[in-house]
């Protein structure tokens, strides 16, 4: 029977990342994928957003791996051309008792790390970005928007610059722990069977990560919430030119529907928050429109509802249910060689260089 050393598991820009970090001579590593292209499910279905750090609480996973991961990223965008651009971000508070909420994100965020935010009064907000309305705003000039795309891209050729395999449209149903590792078995799409041994197993499944995960005893239960985006239309080039965000959800289920540039400048609105069964349904229904306007239209004055019509979704694997308190990400050996990432949701793009050597360490115990 066929023996790898590594197998990640999910070709999304984590386990990519991982992938891309571990690779060295003398180590076979596969990377098993469901669909018929990496980056194909949640990792393409995102704002493709540098993010900051200040939202996340102090010692969190996402906090730490997020303002170490951004630096990361822009170094690495930087030296290997991948398409980006640090922007800045505005998050605003569009009545007065939302000032206090600034507030505490300046004071988290600089817990995190983040020194570089602050917190700018109507007249700044209007000197820098004249086209929207806030009473103040918490500035975060690091944060940008980079291509996912072209970041995946990267990661899987360096991965397969070395001794990996990458198989698409192949799926793990079962895991078995055995002496020296674990045996994997797999369905492609020909409802062919295939089974290996893999030393060590790296879990990067996604929205399929706790049923990965909970093939070798695991316990873990991940909810499904959809995020909608809407694309905006007939309003003028550079009316903004920065990241427009409200203030987030206290419960950080999610940071609000919030204006996001891509690297052609087209403006998006998105995502909202809406739990759903567990099914893979990126379908936009032409009725959020109103919701998204209304929602805009108070820190975007200029905004009519003919601008705003249906974009895309994507999914978030989220550990914390509607009713939960924040929930981290996990990242952990739940077993010897069987390496879990479980509820990776945002920041994990932003994230996703200091996630791979997080995982690293973890694997080679540096």
């Amino acid at each position: 029977m066929e023996r790898v050393d590594v197998t990640v598991i999910g070709a999304g820009v984590i386990g990519l990342a991982i992938a891309a970090e571990i690779v060295k001579p003398g180590l076979n590593v596969y990377i098993l994928e469901k669909n018929v292209n990496h980056g194909g499910g949640i990792s393409s279905r995102n704002s493709e957003v540098i993010h900051g750090g200040m939202y996340y609480p102090e010692t969190s996973l996402k906090a730490t791996l997020c303002v170490s991961g951004r630096q990361m990223l822009y170094d690495l965008a930087a030296r290997f051309k991948i398409p980006h651009k640090k922007i800045g971000k505005l998050i605003v508070a569009v009545k007065p008792d939302e000032i206090a909420d600034i507030e505490r994100l300046h004071s988290n965020g600089r817990k995190n790390g983040v020194t570089s935010l602050s917190i700018l009064s109507k007249q700044q907000i209007a000197k820098m970005e004249p086209n929207i309305k806030a009473y103040t705003a918490l500035y975060s000039p690091e944060s940008g928007i980079i291509s996912a795309h072209d970041l995946m891209n990267y990661y899987l050729a360096c991965a397969l610059s070395k001794k990996t395999s990458i198989v698409y449209h192949t799926k793990v149903v079962q895991i078995e722990k055995e002496a020296g590792g674990y045996r994997l078995f797999t369905h492609n799409a020909k409802g062919e069977s295939f089974e290996f041994n893999s030393a060590i197993v790296i879990n990067a499944a996604g929205l399929e990560s706790d049923t990965i995960a909970n093939m070798i005893g695991g316990n873990y239960h991940l909810y499904y919430c959809k995020g909608n985006y809407c694309g905006i239309s007939g309003v003028k080039q550079g009316i903004v030119q920065r990241l427009i965000y409200p203030v987030p959800d206290k419960k950080h289920i999610g940071l609000g529907i919030h204006l996001t540039i891509d690297l052609n400048g087209r403006l998006k609105l998105g995502p909202d928050t809406t739990y759903i069964p567990r099914v893979e349904n990126y379908n936009v229904k032409a009725e959020i429109t109103d919701c998204f306007y209304q929602s805009a239209r108070k820190f975007l004055p200029f905004l009519k509802e003919e601008n705003v019509h249906p974009d895309m979704a994507g999914i978030r694997p989220k550990l914390q249910g509607p009713d939960d308190d924040f929930r981290d990400f996990v990242i952990k050996e739940d077993s010897p060689g069987f390496i879990n990432l479980v509820g990776i949701e945002s920041p994990g793009l932003t994230a996703s260089p200091a996630i791979a050597r997080y995982v690293k360490n973890i694997l080679f115990h540096f």
